[in-house]
């Protein structure tokens, strides 16, 4: 079985980084352990592990100036890159190199099962569904993760896109990063250092490892090797996914996802006026409209059964009947919170229509420069050429422009359907 690090594609600066951490942990973890005299109950393993940690953090120094403080373990860590880069699966893994009982992340352990399966005791995983991380949530992920760990290694806070904190919960996160409890990590995933994306407070307490795109060949080998996807798919499923490996994936299995990725690509045909730019809009936000219903809608009423349940729907007892009475403000709560897991998938949905579309107009500035790089989209490379001599490349990055803005307006809270449109009338108007 392969360690926990396998599934980081294209990450090698990283997992090296992350190797060493985790050693230079468990060492802290066995000094900090009362050992007999002469050494008596260490392992062969513990022996190991210490050579390790010696090799990554050097001889133990010789007083505070001899430390290098970007070297070994910290109690914060930002995982910053692209989309598809591999942030969450970065922090992941790393959360389960910490609950290593070798302290290696050899992917074969009890700590590393139960860390990547989600149902290790110390680790806490906060995956927003809705368009923020509020601060009520946050104070009180601070307060559990301040409690001694159950396993007696470390409590582990993974917060998968960090960028969507609050001011408020950034404040209540900047906090606990600030003063840690002596055995508390905390793992924050954003796309940058940025101050839209993190805050500078936050950002100055914590080490950094920056991942990168991975590279289109590294992507299509892992779909040949892991998923049994053939090569010439898996070769065109990672270019068309742009080193997204999740992406690649969705490509290469489902067929609706190729189908709505072709619908995204024709949108450069369709536009032959404004009413049409209007109609091209409208399918586009719809598309997303409907692959977000379809995505959430399993989950929206399995919650909704179970809260219903919970509070004795279909009892027959006395007191049934006031009871879920009493209980619509909590089904008002969940259905406010599948609202926004809603508009969150949309909006997600919609991103990587954009990503796509970028890439057409991508490939045709890249042909009307005759720059010497590979299509995004080969099989649409015919129809970017020909939009490459029609528009040159002035005109195709002013397209290029125009579906970057559409991003950064969605981004901003700008309604979709508005930004949308707005990006629709400039791809017609060249």
């Amino acid at each position: 079985m392969t360690d926990v690090f396998a599934d980081l594609v294209g990450q090698d600066e990283a997992v090296v980084t992350l190797r060493r951490a985790a050693a230079s942990a468990a060492a802290l973890l066995r000094a900090a352990a009362p050992v007999a005299a002469g050494g008596a109950g260490r392992t062969g393993g513990d022996d190991a592990l210490d050579a390790l940690a010696e090799e990554t953090d050097g001889p133990a120094p010789a007083g505070p100036e001899g430390v290098d403080p970007g070297a070994g373990m910290t109690h914060a860590w930002i995982f910053t890159g692209p989309p598809g880069s591999g942030r969450s699966v970065a922090a992941r893994a790393f959360a389960a190199a910490l609950q290593c009982v070798h302290g290696t992340g050899c992917g074969r352990c009890p700590g590393c099962h139960t860390t990547l399966a989600g149902t290790h005791a110390d680790v806490r995983l906060v995956v927003p569904e809705g368009l923020s991380i509020g601060v009520g949530e946050m104070r009180a992920l601070v307060l559990r993760a301040a409690s001694t760990p159950s396993g007696g290694r470390w409590q582990v806070v993974v917060i998968e896109d960090a960028d969507r904190l609050t001011e408020a919960a950034g404040n209540a996160l900047l906090k606990a990063i600030e003063e840690p409890p002596p055995r508390t990590v905390f793992l924050l995933c954003a796309p940058s250092t940025h101050p839209d994306d993190i805050s500078v407070t936050i950002r100055s307490r914590c080490r950094v490892v920056p991942l990168r795109q991975p590279p289109a060949g590294a992507v299509a080998e892992v779909l040949v090797l892991r998923d049994g996807i053939a090569p010439d798919v898996a070769e065109w499923a990672a270019a068309a996914a742009q080193g997204h490996v999740g992406r690649a994936r969705r490509l290469a299995r489902d067929p609706e996802a190729r189908q709505r990725r072709d619908a995204v690509l024709a949108v450069p045909r369709r536009l032959t006026g404004v009413g049409a730019a209007f109609d091209a809009a409208s399918a586009l936000i719809e598309a997303a409209e409907a692959e977000a219903a379809a995505s959430v809608a399993e989950m929206d009423e399995t919650e909704k059964t179970a809260l219903q349940t919970a509070l004795g729907a279909g009892g027959t007892g006395r007191g049934a009947a006031g009871a879920m009475r009493g209980a619509a403000g909590q089904l008002k709560d969940l259905e406010k919170r599948q609202k926004s897991r809603a508009t969150r998938a949309q909006r997600d949905a919609l991103d990587r229509a954009l990503v796509d579309l970028a890439g057409f107009y991508r490939d045709a500035l890249t042909m009307a420069l005759r720059a010497p790089v590979a299509p995004v989209h080969t099989d649409t490379a015919a129809l970017a050429g020909a939009g490459a001599q029609k528009w040159d490349a002035e005109g195709a990055l002013r397209r290029l422009e125009a579906v970057l803005e559409c991003r950064a307006a969605i981004e901003a809270n700008v309604k979709p359907r508005i930004a949308v449109e707005a990006m629709m009338l400039a791809l017609w108007r060249g």
